[in-house]
This record gives C-alpha cells, structure tokens and sequence, in this order.
C-alpha cells in the first residue's frame, strides 16, 4: 500500500455546499522532494502577569536567544505534560512556583525553520508563589507592559503577545 502522503486527496463536499469546486486542491500539497525537519521540539511556555505586566527574562548562558528577553520556557519532557513542562521551566528558569491546573492555554505556533521544527505551545496565570528572579538560563527578569517591551527581545515575541493576549488568536503557523 503507498504511503498516506502519495495517495491521491478525497473531498467530500455535502450537497448542500455552496463553496466553490474549483478553489479546492486537485494535488496533495506533498512535495517528494522536500527533506523534513531533522528535529521537532514541542515547547512550553508561560507567560506570568502581575495586572497588566507580563514577566520577562534575558536569556543568558544558553545556544537559543542568547541575550535576548523572552517569557520561561523549555522543552517538553516525555514523563510531563505540556503545562506541567511550562510550570517547571518557570521554577528553574526564575524560581516562582505554579500549579499546572491553575495555567490556562493561550495559543501555540507551530514553526519550521531549516532542519529545526516544532511546536509552542503557550500558557498564561497571574498565580504563582515567589518573586521573580534569574535562576538558570537568565541573568535579569522584569515586568514589562505589551506597549514598552524591552530590547533586544526574541524575534517572535511581540507578535505573538499580541496575538493571545490581545487578539484572541489561538493559533499560527511559520513555515520557512
């Protein structure tokens, strides 16, 4: 049997659609030639307020944005899930401590970037014990309102702030 990804796409449309039949895709969108990512990662980030502040850290000491400001995040460790991944990264990263049940999804961003792919998923709570400070993997954290965000900030950052927590948007993808 061939492989999912070389067989041809069914549409089923109801009787009842009005959609245009000729803006639907008469090939799959798999391209044969194109090598996948080597790596995946599936991210937790947490995004704390405190009012209409978010936490911040520079990150410092590590090969991802080094220097650069960006929320507490990390990878997502096979035994955890994905808010207790954002919850730990929280306690290494700038010592506060949360509660996975109390951390509430706010969107996440799939992204490929050359052989580096992934998933980010993100989290928000203005519930934590503890107050901010760098820990690991940071050198300064502050509170920073979404107008006046502090610089250099990672790349994608602003943008996706802005999206969760302003916009409503739950979700976005980056594709090279």
């Amino acid at each position: 049997m061939p492989h999912p990804a070389h067989q041809a796409e069914i549409v089923i449309v109801p009787e009842n659609a009005s959609e245009d039949l000729t803006s639907l895709p008469v090939q799959p969108s798999y391209d044969p030639g194109r090598v996948p990512a080597a790596v995946f990662h599936v991210v937790g980030w947490l995004v704390l307020r405190r009012g209409d502040a978010i936490l911040l850290a520079r990150r410092a000491g590590v090969s991802y944005g080094d220097g650069r400001w960006g929320p507490p995040g990390g990878h997502v460790e096979a035994d955890e899930t994905l808010a207790q991944a954002a919850s730990r990264e929280a306690w290494e990263e700038v010592g506060v401590r949360t509660r996975p049940d109390d951390l509430v999804p706010i969107g996440m961003a799939r992204y490929v970037d050359g052989d580096v792919a992934g998933l980010d998923v993100f989290f928000s709570t203005d519930r934590f014990d503890g107050e901010p400070q760098p820990v690991s993997e940071c050198d300064r954290v502050g509170w920073f309102g979404l107008e006046a965000l502090p610089e250099p900030i990672l790349d994608w950052v602003p943008g996706s702030l802005r999206r969760y927590l302003v916009e409503g948007i739950w979700f976005a993808e980056s594709l090279d």
